[in-house]
């Protein structure tokens, strides 16, 4: 069976780290590229400084303070458009090098924005989706505020701009168990669409 490449991304409170934690235990490499971006904007890493020198009000003892940034470019979508310029080449460069070490085993990359930050050959694009309430709620227990989350669900795309990026959509909007069989079968539908 031909390894699979997946990208899942979805809104905040989706459910797509879930669906990255079920693909790990499906025998898939997952990468999720939130982390690669806390790495990127860490220690003395060049983009941490071309940050910090941009809004040097986000350096606390000469490290990026993400909230303060995120304070920042969340308000502002040319400040985030900006941080996005900055920080996506060295996030596609890692996930690239990733995905060639990791062979012939399938591969998903979690991806937190709709961004082309995969090499998008042979990449299939998955959406986890969930009603806004639904999404709400995850992020209330997380401890966001209600601020927070109107803030950075502003940020993002609506749910119909997320499914128009997709191959695939799975909604998330049971427990875990119906989210697992939504995966099971999305997975199911992807190899034989390859296969057609």
């Amino acid at each position: 069976m031909k390894p699979l490449r997946l990208v899942i991304s979805g809104g905040m409170g989706s459910g797509k780290s879930t669906v990255g934690w079920m693909l790990a235990d499906r025998d898939f490499a997952v990468l999720d590229a939130d982390k690669v971006g806390h790495w990127v904007l860490s220690g003395d890493n060049p983009v941490a400084v071309q940050v910090t020198e941009r809004w040097p009000e986000v350096a606390v003892r000469g490290v990026v303070d993400r909230k303060l940034l995120g304070d920042i470019v969340f308000d502002d979508p040319a400040q985030l458009a900006e941080l996005e310029a900055l920080t996506h080449p060295a996030i596609k460069e890692r996930i690239i090098r990733w995905a060639q070490q990791v062979g012939g085993r399938s591969a998903a990359v979690e991806i937190p924005v709709p961004a082309n930050l995969v090499d998008e050959q042979g990449w299939i694009k998955v959406v986890v989706d969930a009603p806004l309430d639904v999404r709400k709620t995850r992020l209330r227990e997380r401890g966001m505020s209600e601020e927070n989350i109107d803030k950075r669900l502003a940020s993002q795309p609506s749910p119909t701009e997320w499914r128009e990026a997709a191959d695939y959509v799975i909604t998330n909007s049971g427990n875990r168990r119906s989210l697992g069989e939504s995966l099971d079968n999305t997975l199911a539908q992807i190899r034989a669409d390859l296969e057609a």
